[in-house]
């Protein structure tokens, strides 16, 4: 880095890459030194829009000179790239998941910590405006989550099965929602197009908090639907959250807003009124909070970089990505161990 500039790259500018080289080269401070791509076409096309220079190799790379890389590779080259990056004390952004093993993802984490530079895991749902907006309302601590994420097959990220390619971004929200690991994890999944899961469900329980509240969540992750559905529901004692990543809305029902309704209706109820023509959703108070117009991708950058500027540790750092990485290993092996359909 000279003069504040950091002197960025992209490993793998297929689907996710092109756009972290887009990003690097529309950042104020950030000079996109180039890109290293199997495919000398495909870096050339990206340079050309973008600028930098299509390197044939990360040695070529790392000879030119490198602060920051973000490596979108497949996830079984991951850990290769990353410690080749991490051992000539480059920062590294890579691409969720972490790793395609629990192994895998504990090396790349040793690796950097070893070198001592930032290593941020592209679990760029965190920086979603849908995220941001719920993570405004503060603690929430729930008690029940239910979390969605469908869609039609895209025939991309399919070395890997649905649990490391759709769901990890759920496992990773919710150890920011949550914290900790599950006492208890029970999986269900389906392959169809191969080997791996096309479809998985899961139910894990949380060990109770100081207040003694247990949680348990519910997820569900499928590349074989009809439609997109990306949604998340938080209960808790005091507060119920509704969001829709797709539509980009975040609805609000407060327990203190709808003190009033609520005494109402269980005084009617206990004097036994028949309340079978009250429309409860004229009765409660919805609030829809506010969700910004930015894209999460240039939000997952700044922090990136923010931190490869102070020394700072990533907020969605290699130990962070190690626990996803390590939870869908447990996942798909508890799937496997219950007799289902995965061949």
């Amino acid at each position: 880095m000279s003069d504040g500039i950091l002197r960025c790259a992209v490993i793998g500018v297929g689907r996710m890459g092109r756009h972290h080289a887009r990003v690097y080269a529309q950042m104020d401070g950030v000079d996109l030194v180039g890109v290293v791509d199997h495919d000398p076409q495909r870096a050339a096309d990206i340079v050309e829009e973008w600028g930098g220079q299509a390197f044939a190799s990360i040695d070529a790379l790392l000879a030119a000179g490198v602060d920051a890389v973000t490596i979108a590779t497949p996830t079984v080259h991951h850990r290769d790239t990353a410690e080749q990056l991490l051992a000539a004390s480059v920062a590294c952004m890579i691409e969720k998941p972490l790793a395609p093993t629990a192994e895998d993802a504990a090396a790349i984490a040793a690796a950097a910590d070893k070198a001592g530079v930032a290593l941020q895991v592209g679990h760029v749902v965190r920086y979603d405006p849908v995220m941001q907006a719920i993570k405004s309302l503060g603690e929430l601590h729930p008690r029940h989550l239910e979390l969605h994420r469908i869609s039609p097959m895209t025939f991309r990220s399919v070395d890997v099965g649905v649990v490391l390619d759709m769901m990890i971004h759920d496992l990773d929200l919710l150890t920011m929602l949550v914290g900790g690991v599950p006492d208890d994890v029970q999986a269900s999944a389906v392959a169809v197009l191969g080997e791996a899961e096309d479809v998985a469900n899961v139910r894990m329980t949380y060990s109770p908090d100081s207040d003694g509240h247990s949680c348990v969540a519910n997820v569900t992750a499928s590349r074989l639907a009809m439609k997109t559905e990306r949604t998340l529901r938080i209960i808790s004692e005091d507060i119920y959250v509704s969001a829709d990543f797709v539509e980009r809305k975040v609805k609000v029902i407060r327990k203190s807003a709808n003190a009033e309704q609520l005494a109402d209706l269980r005084a009617r109820l206990a004097a036994g009124e028949d309340l079978s023509d009250v429309n409860y959703l004229e009765l409660i108070q919805f609030e829809d909070l506010q969700v910004a117009d930015v894209e999460p991708l240039k939000l997952q950058a700044e922090d990136f970089l923010r931190c490869v500027r102070t020394g700072e540790r990533p907020p969605v750092d290699a130990d962070a990505g190690s626990l996803a990485v390590t939870l869908a290993e447990r996942i798909v092996q508890q799937a496997r161990g219950g007799q289902l359909s995965l061949t």
